[in-house]
């Protein structure tokens, strides 16, 4: 038997990954940037044995079956092929966050298994193998391979097609405030989302302009420009909600405590203090400051009606074994 442990954290997008050019694949319709999100984090868990007749998933201490051990039964499956191993696993794996709520937890949770079962299998992937692999699981889970402030490369076919680290963690002092409003599970998941996304008009347009915004967003971060960011991030935020709504059927992730955090962030920056808001498929709201802000926003957020909770994390490193 072989078992490997490993770690990965969630991702915020900045740039946003909606729609797939290959839905079996996960090749996105435009290329993406993002922030690992230090401390919040999935460990997970493989161990290959000759002795297993199933693959099998427990996770926070819960048996998965149906679609979500399906899922991770793919991702084994292109890993025993890599390795030529005929073995089932027992997979074990823990999220510190709440899951399916629009916090990237299928990210964290397929980068993690990515380099688990890899490494369980016997293999020595590169960092762009390993977010290939990834990619396979969930889209946004190749983002969280690499440390730091990350960009998924489109790419034209499944080998071109992954993320590299544009700035280590420690290139920027940002904080992520996620303002918690939901914990629950949201009614559509990402990957019957993407799928929508083509039945939208408004997402030809979104993907047309993709390189445009992704530039403004790079040069934001390698130059740590807060407003060039600020504006870039809430712009392709509400660009690809409105895909979503648009789509058929429409997808309404925001609730009512959503749009008061759009407005009192927007308030607070007219006001002087630095931050700004982006939302993935969720209800919850990512607020970014620059670190020496982060008290501040974060008790402003929690003053707020609606805002359950509020995680705080800085810029985090590479999915890594532990």
């Amino acid at each position: 038997m072989n078992t490997f442990s490993a770690l990965a954290h969630p991702n915020i997008a900045f740039i946003k990954y909606w729609g797939n050019r290959d839905n079996t694949l996960r090749l996105p319709s435009n290329g993406s940037i993002s922030m690992n999100l230090d401390g919040l984090f999935t460990r997970t868990t493989v161990t290959f044995s000759p002795s297993a007749q199933t693959d099998s998933l427990l996770l926070n201490n819960r048996p998965v079956t149906g679609p979500g051990l399906d899922r991770v039964s793919y991702i084994l499956d292109i890993v025993r092929g890599m390795a030529d191993l005929p073995d089932r696993a027992e997979v074990v794996s823990e999220n510190n966050f709440p899951a399916g709520a629009g916090i990237a937890s299928s990210a964290a949770a397929f980068a993690a298994l990515a380099l688990s079962a890899s490494k369980a299998a016997g293999l020595n992937l590169s960092e762009a193998q390993l977010s290939i692999l990834a990619r396979r699981g969930s889209g946004s889970a190749s983002r969280s391979i690499p440390a730091g402030f990350v960009e998924w490369k489109a790419g034209t076919n499944d080998e071109d097609s992954y993320a590299i680290s544009i700035a280590p963690p420690e290139h920027w002092a940002l904080t992520d405030c996620v303002a918690v409003v939901n914990a629950g599970h949201k009614k559509t998941g990402s990957t019957e989302g993407h799928a929508l996304a083509g039945t939208s008009p408004l997402q030809a347009a979104r993907v047309d302009d993709a390189p445009r915004r992704l530039e403004i967003c790079r040069q934001a971060i390698l130059r740590r420009d807060f407003a060039a960011f600020a504006e870039i991030i809430e712009l392709d935020s509400d660009m690809m909600h409105a895909v979503m709504m648009t789509s058929h059927p429409p997808l309404m992730y925001w609730q009512a405590a959503t749009l008061e955090i759009f407005h009192a962030v927007r308030e607070w920056r007219a006001a002087g203090l630095p931050c700004a808001y982006t939302v993935d498929a969720g209800a919850n709201v990512h607020v970014l400051c620059p670190r020496e802000q982060a008290g501040a926003v974060e008790k402003r957020l929690r003053d707020l009606p609606g805002v359950r909770d509020v995680l705080v994390a800085q810029a985090g490193g590479a999915a890594r074994i532990v």
